[in-house]
């Protein structure tokens, strides 16, 4: 199934006007980034019909699509169903991903993850029937694989409810994560509201050979920006380097692009996105796009001059870039597979790895899993054998299907590897792991995109180290983390020191792509009469509630919560893994908030508090999503004081929507991650900053905390914060917002889909 070819020509045959007016506007050449959201506005201006600046202005783009996985879709679907409308505005799609556990293998796993998710699954079967959105069954694939098959094309624009949702941007297209309230905007035919982005350029030079991979370019840029160095920006990729990766191997890189933060990253159209096109039975959309390159790449003057065009430039040599690990932890400690040895020693990582997994929608193409392949057949061959358990998720089942055909999937399972379902398992903690104890220190590696503590299997003190999948099965042959195999033997059954050959893989399958069933149903094209049920009794969907509006006061008299210490990531605020069964219902997912938050008051002097904060009237230590149920039932209402870049990681707005169902109403931070930020603006609840980031050390345990200026609250308009504290004495300080005029107007209805409804009436 593929979007309409009308979308991609009436999108082309404004473009090139629009870019003109764009031009004018800015006074000069454009990068590919701004060619592209020039494209998708009704007219090139900011909200307020002024000049568009760079990291200051907000505009209402319209996109051509919204993607949605089964997660996060559960809540979007439910706010969508108080928006009022008979079906969706833009073209929409469900993926059932994210819902499938592995642990024994792809079909007893996909059977267990069918009869456990049945009503949620018949839930969004259903509302997806009744509003005119596609749906994806279990087992099709990994939304962003499938959406790259499918749906992706040059020079669109699209939104998905998933933060990697910028794996689109392999095939040249602007595709953003966002919350669910977002989507439901765009399904409603309301623009999609962004604060204009800056550019980065990436330059890349040279060529990739050996055991180097697309997912080391990603891995060395991730050293290089860190976690929230692309916060505000897109990436956009250019230089002679481009076109010698195939469009998956940018897609990878796309796609990780969410772990520094940046708003999408974006490749420029060439032959190799030309190539898969076509494989992918889109000839039509390959031709139209060569028709219309010109406008699918930077105006040549920005590549020429760079500097003056990107508000940063970064080169990265391909023909001397090493592979890399990143890890333990966080997606920014990057270090070459030379180094890890030494990082192994001066470190103290477990080198005896328990696990290899490769796959996930990062690394799960037919040319990721044929070059991992090469390596498993090489080992066979000369009966070299898997040290641990080595892990495969394909991609989708078109991918899976394939290489069943062409016989890379004989080669990973007869070397001992287990194929997993089509879906994001391990990725995002969906694992049922039963060969470590809770708590126990052990080492794993990954070509996934995330590796916060407890992510893959919600142990703390499992160590996760990001490489290519063809690294992961290498270290899968040898069991230890400082195997580098450009340099080090394995030994054969015969005793024999052999080294592994680079790996090989086609790009594309020679035969095409298998494509049988791929599990999608088309909505009904008439669903008025389709009935959507959700049982009163559920634990898992429960229908919303709206918010209370904003009373119109100032906030006063707020205790802290907690004080986060360090990362704090929407992991931490709103766990994953077994809290996937409660994402459509808030009452019962909110038994989770914050509780692996790390709180920088200490319960025992000396000692790391993980999810627990003092309640301000008994002085009682509890747990923080106990404290904030108990708070709200007393009718006090609280306050989050956050760290760098709080709100790191996932689209979930159930990160946003969890404390604001719990009494949350100011979050208050040194600096926030993008869609966080913007989910707590949907929600209702107030996302401040410090002005001065050292005021951030002022708050103290037993403070009560007032925001002053509300009511006259403006953009770009600073609010005071004063602190009570218990001795008596008080202190102020000014705090930041980007509130733009219709961000605040969501805070004063009491969320945005408040906002909504009260425009609809």
């Amino acid at each position: 199934m593929v979007a309409p070819l009308s979308i991609i020509e009436n999108l082309y045959a404004t473009m090139a006007q629009r870019h003109e007016e764009a031009r004018a506007h800015f006074g000069g050449p454009l990068t590919l980034a701004e060619k592209i959201l020039c494209a998708h506005l009704k007219k090139v201006e900011d909200e307020d019909g002024n000049k568009l600046v760079r990291k200051k202005s907000y505009a209402n783009l319209y996109p051509d699509r919204v993607a949605m996985q089964d997660a996060t879709a559960q809540m979007a679907l439910l706010q969508f169903m108080h928006a009022g409308k008979k079906e969706v505005a833009v073209p929409s799609t469900v993926h059932c991903d994210h819902l499938i556990r592995a642990h024994k293998g792809s079909t007893s796993d996909l059977k267990v993850a069918n009869d456990e998710n049945e009503e949620v699954y018949g839930f969004l079967k259903d509302v997806s029937k009744k509003y005119g959105i596609g749906f994806w069954k279990p087992g099709a694939g990994i939304i962003h694989q499938v959406v790259l098959e499918n749906y992706a094309f040059p020079g669109g624009m699209m939104i998905g409810t998933d933060s990697h949702t910028p794996n689109a941007g392999g095939l040249g297209m602007v595709a953003i994560g966002i919350g669910g309230a977002d989507a439901v905007d765009v399904m409603a035919g309301l623009p999609f509201n962004l604060k204009w982005p800056g550019v980065i350029g990436v330059k890349l030079t040279g060529k990739m050979s050996g055991w180097t991979s697309p997912k080391d370019v990603i891995l060395k840029l991730m050293g290089i920006l860190t976690v929230k160095g692309g916060t505000g920006h897109i990436v956009e990729f250019f230089g002679p380097g481009v076109e010698t990766i195939s469009c998956t191997g940018k897609g990878t890189i796309a796609n990780m692009g969410a772990e520094h933060g940046a708003t999408t990253s974006v490749f420029p159209y060439d032959e190799a996105m030309g190539r898969y096109l076509r494989a992918t039975d889109r000839a039509a959309w390959a031709d139209i796009a060569d028709k219309n390159k010109a406008m699918l790449r930077a105006d040549p003057e920005v590549e020429q001059n760079p500097e003056k065009y990107y508000d940063r430039v970064v080169e990265i040599d391909l023909s001397t870039l090493e592979p890399h690990w990143v890890g333990p932890h966080t997606p920014d400690l990057a270090r070459t597979v030379s180094e890890m040895k030494g990082a192994v020693k001066s470190e103290g990582y477990q080198d005896n790895v328990r696990v290899a997994l490769i796959g996930s929608c990062t690394n799960s193409s037919y040319e990721d899993v044929s070059r991992a392949a090469s390596i498993a057949k090489f080992a066979k061959e000369n009966g070299i054998k898997p040290k641990i358990p080595f892990m495969v998720t394909p991609g989708s089942e078109t991918v899976h299907l394939t290489i069943q055909r062409d016989g890379q999937m004989d080669e990973l399972s007869t070397a001992g590897a287990t194929v997993l379902a089509n879906a994001c398992g391990p990725c995002i903690g969906q694992w049922q792991r039963d060969d470590i104890d809770q708590g126990e220190k052990n080492t794993i590696v990954t070509s996934f995109n995330r590796n916060f503590r407890g992510r893959n299997d919600a142990n703390r003190e499992t160590q996760a180290f990001i490489g290519s999948p063809e690294l992961v099965t290498a270290i899968a042959f040898s069991g230890s983390l400082s195997f580098n195999p450009l340099t080090d033997s394995l030994k054969t059954q015969d005793g024999k020191d052999v080294k592994l050959p680079a790996p090989t893989g086609p790009e594309l399958p020679a035969k095409g792509f298998q494509v049988d069933d791929q599990g999608f149903l088309a909505p009904a094209k008439d669903g008025s009469s389709v009935e959507i049920k959700v049982n009163p009794e559920s634990e898992r969907l429960a229908l919303l509630e709206r918010f209370d509006a904003w009373d119109g006061k100032d906030i006063e008299g707020l205790p802290v919560l907690f004080k986060s210490k360090g990362k704090t990531t929407t992991d931490h605020i709103s766990a994953a893994g077994k809290w996937l069964r409660f994402r459509g219902h808030l009452d019962n997912i909110a038994n989770n908030t914050y509780m692996a938050a790390v709180n920088a008051f200490e319960q025992t002097p000396g000692e790391e508090n993980v999810g627990q904060g003092k309640d301000c009237e008994t002085g009682d230590w509890k747990a923080l999503p106990a404290l904030a149920r108990s708070y709200k039932e007393r009718g006090i209402n609280w306050v989050v004081i956050g760290d760098e870049n709080f709100g790191e990681g996932s689209s979930r707005e159930h990160a946003a929507m969890q404390p604001r169902h719990l009494g949350g109403r100011a979050i208050l931070v040194r600096s926030f991650a993008r869609i966080h930020e913007t989910n707590l603006k949907k929600q209702g609840i107030l996302p401040l900053t410090f002005q001065d980031p050292a005021d951030y050390e002022k708050i103290q345990v037993d403070d009560k905390v007032d925001v002053k200026g509300l009511t006259t609250l403006a953009p770009g308009k600073p609010v005071e914060v004063v602190l009570h504290h218990k001795d008596g004495s008080t202190e102020s300080f000014e705090a930041v917002h980007t509130m733009s005029q219709e961000q605040i107007d969501w805070f004063k209805a009491g969320s945005a889909l408040n906002h909504i409804a009260n425009q609809a009436k």
